[in-house]
Parts: structure tokens; sequence; C-alpha cells
């Protein structure tokens, strides 16, 4: 008897894809800054998410090279945390979207953060993911034969 339940498959190897949340003032120029130093050192934004407040933002990146990201935040004092998030491709985004979605719902998976990856791996739309579960999201995602990037895909 055939289920509507995704199927599961084993997690492959590769780099994961590293978030970084830095905390901002909420002034004009503050997301400037912060990109004009990574692109100083040749780190590239790949994506960016920003949620404001009246004092503060924090605002989400991926990089090109995150390694390079931790280094220049430690040396330039910039407050920041690291997440591993999912990045996961479509090749169709008027249904992979509303397919991807409805998989994590059946799974009862919750996308706490998520937002569009800026360039086009592969020459596909991307979307970068933070769940509450990402080992289940992983799993019912490549199960529907989603492709999942790594960081390698990303900083080609």
């Amino acid at each position: 008897m055939p289920t509507d339940v995704p199927r599961v498959r084993e997690k492959t190897s590769g780099p994961t894809v590293k978030q970084f949340s830095v905390f901002l003032q909420n002034k004009v120029g503050a997301l400037l800054e912060v990109v004009k130093l990574l692109n100083a050192n040749d780190v590239h934004v790949l994506a960016l998410n920003s949620q404001d407040s009246t004092d503060s933002a924090i605002v989400r990146i991926i990089a090109s090279d995150p390694e390079a990201v931790e280094s220049l935040f430690d040396l330039h004092e910039i407050a920041y945390s690291i997440s591993e998030i999912m990045v996961v491709e479509m090749n169709e985004v008027a249904t992979d979207l509303k397919r991807m979605l409805q998989s994590l719902l059946m799974a009862e998976v919750n996308i706490q953060v998520c937002y569009p990856i800026l360039i086009r791996p592969h020459g596909r739309s991307a979307m970068a993911l933070h769940l509450d579960d990402q080992e289940c999201g992983w799993s019912v995602l490549a199960g529907e034969g989603f492709r999942i990037l790594s960081q390698t895909d990303l900083s080609r």
C-alpha cells in the first residue's frame, strides 16, 4: 500500500554550509562596512538576510570562504555566531518550492529562517534553510530528490 511519507536517504559527505549571524547597529552604512571588509579580502557574499529592530539588526551571511570570514570577524572584533545550514537546489522554483515545503511539513520539520542564494550554482535557484531538525530535513529532502549543496558547490 503506497504512502505519501517521504523516502529517507543517508547523508553524503561534503563541507557543510556555514551561516554567519552578525549583530550590527541599526544605522546607515553598517552592512556596507561588513561587505566592504569581506570584498577587500576576496570574500564574496553568496547569500544575505537581514532582520532589523529599532536599535540593532541581525544579518545572516553565507560567504565564499567561511574560514576567512571567521578570521576577519575575530580580527576586527565583529560579534557573530555560526550555524550550519542547508542549501537546497531547485530545478523549477514554482513547483519545487511547494514540494519542498510540503515535504518538510509532512516530516514536521519547522523552518526557522529561509532566504534565497544570490548566486545560481549549476545555473539553478537555491534556498538557504535553517531548520529545527537539520538531519531529518536533510534526509527528507534528499529522499524527495532535492540536491543538497555543500560549501564546495557554492564557493566555485
